[in-house]
Order: C-alpha cells, then sequence, then structure tokens
C-alpha cells in the first residue's frame, strides 16, 4: 500500500516569475497564508523556517530551487505536540506557465500512514492556495477563517 500523499492543482492568472515570489517572499505569504512568513535564502540545503506570530511552526531545508520552475523543501511541525513525531515530510511546488496562465501543483508527500498531520495539511494547502490565487488574480487574498487550516488536526 502506497504512503498517503496531498497533491493539488490550479491554474492562476498569472506569471511564473510573480508566482515564485508570492511563494518565496513573506511580503506576499502574510496576505494569503494566515499571517506566516517564510524564511530561506531559496538556495539548496539552506534552511527553511514558517512563522506565525513570530513562532516557527514549520522548519526544513530547501532541497530543489530552479526559479521560477521548481520549489522543494523538507517540511517538520515544530507547533503542536502531537505532531511533533511524525516524519519530516516533503513540498514540491512545479510552475508551467500556459500561456497568460501558470499551473502550479503542489505535491506534499512523506507522511506515515494513519498519521495526523495528513489530514490538518489536506485541509490547510486548499485554502492557502485559495488565498493566493485570490491575492495574485485580484490583488486581495480570501478571507478564510483561521481554523481553516486545524479542521483535520484538532489541537488540544
Amino acid at each position: 500500500m502506497s504512503k498517503p500523499q496531498f497533491v493539488y492543482v490550479t491554474y492562476i492568472e498569472t506569471t511564473p516569475t510573480r508566482l515564485w515570489e508570492a511563494l518565496t517572499s513573506s511580503e506576499f505569504t502574510r496576505q494569503y497564508w494566515f499571517g506566516a512568513e517564510v524564511r530561506s535564502d531559496w538556495k539548496i540545503g539552506s534552511p527553511f523556517a514558517l512563522l506565525l506570530d513570530g513562532e516557527t511552526t514549520d522548519s526544513g531545508e530547501i532541497l530543489e530551487a530552479d526559479p521560477p520552475r521548481r520549489l522543494s523543501y523538507s517540511f517538520k511541525h515544530q507547533k503542536y505536540e502531537e505532531l511533533r513525531g511524525e516524519p519530516i515530510s516533503r513540498v514540491v511546488f512545479t510552475l508551467e506557465p500556459f500561456g497568460s496562465l501558470v499551473r502550479l501543483t503542489v505535491l506534499h508527500d512523506g507522511f506515515v500512514e494513519g498519521g495526523r498531520y495528513f489530514g490538518a495539511v489536506s485541509n490547510g494547502w486548499p485554502a492557502i492556495l485559495s488565498g493566493l490565487k485570490s491575492l495574485l488574480e485580484s490583488g486581495k487574498a480570501l478571507a478564510i477563517p483561521h481554523a481553516a487550516l486545524n479542521k483535520g488536526f484538532d489541537a488540544k
């Protein structure tokens, strides 16, 4: 049996360069990722961190960086004790131009069968990526409630 993985594909009316910037710049991520900041120099082997209200919620290492085509980093949850024991996972963003659109494919894998983190990720990514698409196409991110991130994981 294969391990669970999350795959999401969307088409965004933007350029690959602008989408890359939105994925790698805290100026953008704060607007669509519930106020979260990304920290890295985006070079292979460099550290990656996702911070919310100054607290590191997830961390990892840059595995692949080919602007503006492909970005990958390892992803280890830090915030909730119940999820810290789950293995390091991997996020891969693939950006493909299609005329005035960019096809964005997000793959998040490396989960354990029956693990709790997969549920949280499966609910969080659609909310985050919907906000990203809206921001790039209209200039305004959707006002998705922060609870959407935790729908698959009810932290105590």
